[in-house]
């Protein structure tokens, strides 16, 4: 698995001069590791606004291609980033909760540049990333915008009727040592306490089919926000909405352009 993901990582790695808009590769110095994300920005004069992707349990910011076009096109500029436990880091990194400290970490690395308005940052992240950026939201300030799909409210509430799969690879991702120790760690994973503290606005969408995370996880989210709070709830959305992304993506990408540049 790591040499194929190794492969994949080389291969975008060599591609994004090519990428229209071209993308950069940034590693950021993180607890004696590293946090690696790509930045691409939109055409035009900077400091542009800037959103924050963050992919779940099992993806990586080679994924995000698609999205980050979305918000490139509304004059976004995106860094798409494989945090703690996710992709490049994973090896040397392990999952956490208080996603506040590495979400503080990329933030102030991107604000020493002169390109991008640091002063407008907006989140993005999908399925255990729609817990990230929240939580990033609860500790870091300054943040303009987030939303959050089809992400846990409280992942160890979840445990035991997760697939086996998810299960085995939280354990070897948080890095824990046995099943018990892993409940624990999931046990980490939770806004109780921190949702209030989210006072930028919020887009919190959920499909109602979705077999992963229950959909009453986003609406408990939406409730606990201290911030303005936006609940799209898709009757026929599976995990992440995938099945049903033109009910959702365009309008993200919409709310999040306005609150950053309208």
């Amino acid at each position: 698995m790591r040499r194929s993901h190794m492969d994949a990582v080389r291969c975008l790695t060599d591609a994004l001069p090519f990428l229209d808009p071209p993308g950069e590769r940034h590693e950021i110095p993180f607890e004696n590791a590293a946090l690696v994300g790509i930045l691409r920005k939109p055409p035009g004069t900077g400091p542009h606004p800037l959103v924050v992707l963050v992919p779940g349990l099992d993806s990586t910011k080679e994924e995000l291609a698609p999205t980050e076009e979305l918000f490139l096109e509304r004059g976004l500029a995106t860094f798409s980033v494989d945090g703690p436990g996710q992709g490049e880091a994973e090896y040397d990194l392990a999952i956490r909760g208080d996603w506040e400290i590495p979400g503080a970490a990329i933030v102030e690395y991107l604000s020493a540049r002169g390109d991008l308005d640091t002063g407008r940052v907006g989140l993005w992240g999908v399925s255990l990333g729609g817990y990230y950026a929240p939580r990033i939201a609860s500790g870091v300030g300054g943040i303009r915008a987030c939303i959050a799909l089809a992400g846990p409210f409280d992942f160890g509430s979840l445990w035991d009727h997760l697939p086996e799969l998810t299960r085995a690879t939280f354990r070897v991702r948080s890095k824990a040592h046995t099943d018990d120790d892993a409940r624990a760690r999931a046990g980490r994973l939770t806004l109780e306490g921190r949702a209030e503290l989210i006072t930028a606005p919020m887009l919190v969408v959920m499909g109602k089919q979705d077999r992963l995370i229950p959909w009453r996880h986003a609406q408990r989210l939406a409730e606990a926000s201290g911030g303005e709070t936006d609940l799209l709830l898709l009757e026929d959305g599976n995990h992440g909405c995938a099945n049903v992304a033109y009910k959702h993506r365009y309008r993200s990408a919409d709310w999040m352009a306005a609150r950053l540049t309208g």
